[in-house]
C-alpha cells in the first residue's frame, strides 16, 4: 500500500491551501487590504492558534515551542501574546439580529396557521406573541426599538399600516450591509474549514462536508438547477431550525448542554476557465 510522506502531504495542502485562498485575497486587494496586513494577520493567528492547540502536559506552550511550531521570531511571540482588550459589537450585533429571526421563523407561536411567520404587534398582554417579547427573550440587555430600527434599515421586516411588525426574508441573510456580510462570512467560512480540519486530523467518523460538481451545463439548466437548491435549502433550514429550538428549550440547564452546531448551504456558479477542458 502506497504511503504519502511528510513532504508530499505538506505540498498537496499547500496547493488546496492556495486555491482556497484566491478568492478571499480577490476581496482583500478589492477592499484595499494589501500583503503587508495579510502577513501581520497571519503571524498572529498562527501564534494564537500555537497557543490555543499545542501546549505539553495541560501548559500553554513556551514562546520558544511557540517559535519552533510557527517559524515566528520570539519577539513577535512574545509581543503577540501581551494581553489585549478587544470588543466585537459586530458579532453581537450580527448573532443577536440572527437569533431573534431565528426563533420567529422557528417557534410555533410566532407563526400563523400555514405555518409562516405572523406579524407582531409591538407589544402585547403577557403571554401573548409580540415583537418587544420576540426581543426580551433572546435579550433584555438591548431596547426593542433599537432592534427594530435596525432590521428596518436592512429590509428584513416592515411595518404594516396596522403598525404590525413583518419579517420580509426567509432567512437572515444581510442585505447591503458590509460589516454584516463580512461577519457572517468568517463564521461560515471558519466552521465549514473547522469541518474539514476535523476530517483530514481525526480518525473519527467524519463531520458532513459534501457538494456537487458538473461542469456542462447550459445557463437555462444553471438556473433551473439554482432555483431547485435554493428551494431545498430553504426547505432544509427552516425544517432544522425549528427542531433545534425544540431541542434546545428541552436540553436548558443540562450540565452538558455545551456544544455548538452550524449547518450552512453554499451555492457557486461560473464558466469554466478552459471551455474546451472538461477537468478545468
Amino acid at each position: 500500500m502506497q504511503t504519502t510522506t511528510q513532504n508530499e502531504a505538506a505540498a498537496t495542502l499547500t496547493s488546496a491551501v492556495a486555491w482556497l485562498l484566491r478568492p478571499l485575497v480577490r476581496v482583500l486587494i478589492e477592499k484595499g487590504i494589501g500583503f503587508p496586513q495579510l502577513r501581520d494577520l497571519l503571524k498572529q493567528i498562527y501564534v494564537e492558534v500555537a497557543e490555543e492547540s499545542f501546549g505539553l502536559d495541560g501548559k500553554p506552550p513556551t514562546d520558544s515551542r511557540i517559535h519552533i511550531l510557527t517559524g515566528v521570531h520570539r519577539k513577535d511571540v512574545r509581543r503577540l501574546r501581551a494581553p489585549e482588550q478587544a470588543g466585537d459589537s459586530a458579532a453581537r450585533a450580527s448573532t443577536l439580529g440572527a437569533a431573534i429571526v431565528s426563533r420567529w421563523m422557528g417557534l410555533p407561536e410566532y407563526r400563523d396557521e400555514q405555518g409562516q411567520p405572523r406579524c407582531l404587534p409591538r407589544s402585547a398582554p403577557t403571554g401573548e406573541p409580540s415583537f418587544d417579547g420576540l426581543v426580551a427573550s433572546v435579550s433584555k440587555d438591548v431596547r426593542p426599538r433599537a432592534i427594530l430600527d435596525e432590521l428596518q434599515r436592512q429590509n428584513v421586516v416592515t411595518v404594516d399600516g396596522s403598525g404590525n411588525i413583518c419579517l420580509q426574508q426567509s432567512a437572515f441573510v444581510p442585505g447591503a450591509d458590509f460589516g454584516e456580510q463580512v461577519f457572517f462570512m468568517g463564521r461560515n467560512v471558519h466552521d465549514h474549514l473547522a469541518a474539514c480540519a476535523h476530517n483530514l486530523l481525526t480518525d473519527g467518523a467524519p463531520m458532513l462536508e459534501r457538494s456537487l460538481y458538473f461542469a456542462h451545463l447550459s445557463p437555462a439548466s444553471v438556473r433551473q438547477l439554482r432555483e431547485r437548491a435554493e428551494q431545498g435549502a430553504e426547505q432544509l433550514l427552516g425544517t432544522l431550525n425549528e427542531q433545534a429550538l425544540a431541542l434546545q428549550k428541552s436540553d436548558e440547564g443540562r450540565a452538558d448542554a455545551v456544544h455548538r452546531i452550524r449547518f450552512g448551504c453554499y451555492w457557486y456558479q461560473a464558466q469554466r476557465a478552459d471551455k474546451g477542458n472538461p477537468s478545468s
